[in-house]
């Protein structure tokens, strides 16, 4: 189903993303996730592409299993990095002759031994020339972009910053996904710069629960900017022990969810760690039964 009927058919629209196996024993594990997850209903689910398309084979094989194994609505995510135009009308027909009809497209980040950017040579520099690639290759296909709340990492003019988001709406992407965030001021107020910019297709907020100190400090390295308000700080400096660190992590998370609900939010989107147990938890709190949809 197109993203667009997805989005008006669940709203809110709740929806999980996962990254891709390693091996055949986690590969097993995230099955496993993506099982008990099923109960929630999900509009949708995606997968990712690792830093400089490092996991590209792995994300396409994890997408057509999901796709052929279970009845969700699979999402890829597809970015500039490492590959030129004829590899990505490939990937694209092959998603296309499987059923596959929406994409996640990113610019991507470069690999981790090159921190900057080079665009193949008969590849795409940005993002917006790829959905506009999509959109005139494959123009049943839905395609969503992401979103900054907190600012884009590369661009630290928020001007230039919407600019850029507008080029991709412009260039035909249907939805917006965020970045995580931790403070929902900053959601709300990167809505408000989108509608003043003309933005107005559906943009869906990015949660990730914080489950452990470890995890915490990962999430610092991998999204650069990411801002921890001081409130959190404080909570997470009075768990006696990792097990009280997860609560107030999820706690948090709930809080955000139930928040964005009460003011209306199109859809969240659930950064799972390919893990189910916070996702669940942030259910249960909200009142919500396993086996049914969410309502507000």
């Amino acid at each position: 189903m197109h993203i667009s009927e997805l989005l008006k058919k669940n709203r809110p629209a709740f929806s999980f993303e996962f990254f891709p196996p390693k091996d055949l024993t986690t590969s097993n594990l995230l099955f496993g996730t993506v099982s008990e997850l099923m109960t929630l209903h999900p509009a949708y689910v995606s997968v990712t592409y690792g830093a400089g398309g490092s996991t590209r084979d792995l994300t396409h094989e994890l997408v057509l299993r999901i796709q052929k194994e279970t009845n969700l609505t699979v999402i890829s995510h597809l970015t500039c990095v490492g590959s030129s135009r004829d590899e990505i009308h490939s990937i694209l027909q092959k998603y296309h002759d499987n059923g596959i009809m929406n994409i996640m497209v990113l610019r991507g980040d470069p690999p981790k031994n090159n921190p900057c950017f080079v665009k193949h040579p008969d590849g795409f520099e940005h993002a917006a020339e790829l959905v506009a690639f999509i959109k005139k290759h494959f123009s049943d296909m839905g395609v969503g972009v992401a979103g900054y709340p907190e600012g884009h990492p590369e661009t630290p003019n928020r001007l230039l910053e919407i600019d850029y988001l507008k080029q991709k709406v412009d260039a035909g992407a249907d939805y917006v996904c965020t970045q995580l965030f931790f403070d929902n001021r900053d959601f709300y107020d990167f809505c408000e710069r989108c509608e003043i910019a003309g933005i107005s297709i559906p943009i869906l907020a990015g949660i990730m629960p914080i489950t452990s100190s470890k995890g915490m400090k990962r999430m610092a390295e991998l999204a650069a900017g990411t801002r921890y308000p001081a409130r959190l700080l404080k909570a997470l400096n009075r768990a006696e022990d990792e097990e009280h660190f997860e609560k107030v992590g999820i706690h948090w998370a709930t809080e955000q969810v139930r928040d964005l609900l009460d003011n209306g939010v199109k859809g969240i989107h659930f950064y799972t760690l390919n893990k189910s147990n916070a996702t669940l938890k942030i259910y249960d709190s909200l009142g919500v039964t396993r086996s049914s949809s969410l309502t507000v």
